[in-house]
């Protein structure tokens, strides 16, 4: 079958079910709940959604340590309520994209029970090493989470590999045996009707010959010898050329610690094995590698990502565009400012929508949810925030260490939706699985509905503009004074179309000359976060979007 590439036309949606909206008042978000909101979702301007993992799971990592993967689980509705959002997404024109974790399952799936007692065929469907002759790990890797990444297991009298969490084990895929079970489950859920899979870590799955010890990398040891490993092309071509290519669908693989250069490599239109990818140097640019590594955050070093892989994939492959997930705190709070928080909300969106590409949207970035600040670590959920709150720096007193995870805890983003100011934000009737942001009186939904001038709105008017312009769909990218640390500054053009898009990173007002070849006196403006705004100068985080061509023939 020939692939279609739909997707390029299309914004996507990311929900975080447990958190978006519980239909059925048990304090869990729900598929009822994302039923309920459908049309909210459409009405942003959005034609997709991709839904975190929504598979039985004992919820050691929040659903992504999966115990079943065909099958819903009951706490969000089951298959009888995933039909019914799958069918009411169609309905409305949209798709809807699962997301696949088969670099680890679940310690509870039954591959694993079977497989630490030794019973075929699932005897080698996970990582198994005995202890060194002089009693140590197998290797010296680390876990991504959680210490080092290797657990004995009493029953098999081994350890086992899991780069994540305990309750984590990765498979085996040089395993044929577990490739055919992969190649199962993407026919599974394609032939029920899923248009397409985000592939969770992914780029994890081929792990280096003979599993060596990591003499180089000073943190995550181990990373280069997994990440990126010997066998990862011919695997995702082969779940390709026997599943993928005999569907209408489309897939993006995340990928930590991946350049355009490298990047291509799987998603090059014409060889490569995905058709996008999320990397992550666009949400560091105010930390090193890892949001528990903190540093000043750098307008210039999200500009050079940014314009690193519009520049480098341009004519070659597809950029995934996003400035949110779930595994990152809010970024208003990160890379705007909570003084200026709907006027940087607002620039956030404009920097990244206008780029060449395919954007997601986070749920309640649209409003410009903030970071949550509980006054108690034991609060927090993620187990990688309470390894690191254990773990990290512990001569710093305990209220530096909740400051930092103020700043840094992937759970700011896994607070249920404002979606009003009644009770629970609106979320639930019930009691709320997880804390609610103390601010939903002032920032939720239904109060920015109501207000023309909203973050909700400006997605809206972001999103409709983006969908009515050529330039921002197929047109070349161009980056003017790269070097400035105050303001973000691009072009997008194509035969028919050119437009200027700017934003102030200032919390000052700022001076603005637009580039050469950009009369913005005879350009129209027709995006902007401030009313009658001066031509020569930009107030605290103000962004526009000038027409400046519109040729016609």
């Amino acid at each position: 079958m020939e692939r279609k590439r739909w997707y390029k036309d299309m914004v996507f949606y990311q929900i975080w079910p447990r958190s978006f909206k519980d239909g059925n008042g048990d304090g869990m978000g729900d598929l009822w709940g994302v039923l309920e909101k459908l049309d909210y979702i459409k009405s942003l301007g959005c034609d997709g959604i991709w839904f975190s993992p929504i598979y039985p799971s004992p919820g050691a990592d929040c659903g992504y340590d999966i115990s079943n993967y065909m099958d819903i689980a009951p706490e969000f509705g089951g298959m009888e309520a995933f039909r019914q959002v799958l069918d009411g997404v169609h309905a409305r024109g949209m798709k809807l994209l699962m997301d696949l974790v088969v670099n680890h399952t679940s310690d509870e799936h039954e591959w694993f029970q079977k497989s630490r007692q030794r019973i075929e065929p699932y005897t080698d469907y996970y990582i198994w090493r005995p202890e060194k002759p002089d009693g140590e790990l197998p290797n010296n890797w680390d876990s991504n989470f959680e210490g080092k990444a290797w657990t004995y297991d009493p029953v098999r009298c081994e350890y086992y590999l899991h780069l994540f969490a305990v309750k984590q084990p990765d498979l085996n895929m040089d395993n044929p045996l577990v490739r055919e079970e992969v190649k199962k489950i993407l026919k599974f859920w394609l032939d029920m009707g899923v248009d397409g899979f985000r592939e969770d870590v992914i780029t994890y799955i081929s792990k280096a010959e003979g599993l060596p010890d990591d003499k180089l990398f000073p943190i995550y040891k181990g990373m280069p010898l997994y990440n990126h490993g010997p066998h990862i092309h011919e695997y995702l071509a082969e779940f390709k050329r026997d599943v993928l290519d005999h569907y209408d669908c489309f897939t993006i693989a995340e990928a930590p610690l991946v350049w355009p250069k490298r990047a291509l490599k799987y998603i090059d239109e014409e060889k490569g094995q995905i058709d996008m990818m999320i990397q992550f140097q666009c949400v560091a640019a105010d930390c090193l590698f890892t949001d528990y590594l903190p540093l000043p955050f750098s307008l210039r070093r999200m500009k050079h990502a940014f314009s690193s892989w519009q520049k480098k994939l341009e004519g070659k492959a597809w950029n995934m565009m996003y400035i949110e997930n779930h595994d990152h705190p809010r970024i208003v709070s990160r890379y705007g400012s909570e003084k200026f928080w709907k006027e940087s909300a607002k620039t956030l969106a404009t920097s990244y929508l206008f780029q060449k590409g395919t954007p997601f949207v986070y749920q309640g970035q649209e409003i410009g949810m903030l970071n949550w600040r509980p006054n108690d670590p034991d609060m927090y959920e993620d187990v990688q925030t309470r390894y690191t709150y254990e773990h990290s720096n512990l001569k710093a007193s305990p209220e530096k260490r909740l400051k930092k995870l103020w700043r840094s805890s992937r759970d700011s983003a896994r607070t249920p939706v404002q979606w009003d100011s009644s009770i629970n934000a609106g979320f639930t009737t019930g009691e709320p699985w997880f804390y609610v942001n103390e601010n939903y009186p002032q920032i939720n939904v239904a109060q920015q509905e109501e207000d023309p001038d909203s973050v909700l709105n400006f997605y809206r008017k972001a999103i409709a503009l983006r969908k009515k312009l050529s330039c921002v769909r197929w047109g070349s990218y161009k980056e003017y004074r790269p070097l400035s640390g105050r303001h973000y500054i691009y072009s997008r053009q194509d035969a028919r179309q050119k437009i200027l898009v700017v934003c102030s990173y200032s919390k000052r007002t700022t001076r603005f000359h637009a580039p050469h070849g950009f009369p913005i006196d005879t350009a129209r403006l027709v995006l902007c976060n401030y009313h009658n705004p001066d031509p020569k100068k930009l107030q605290p985080y103000e962004c526009r979007v000038y027409l400046c061509a519109w040729l016609f023939g």
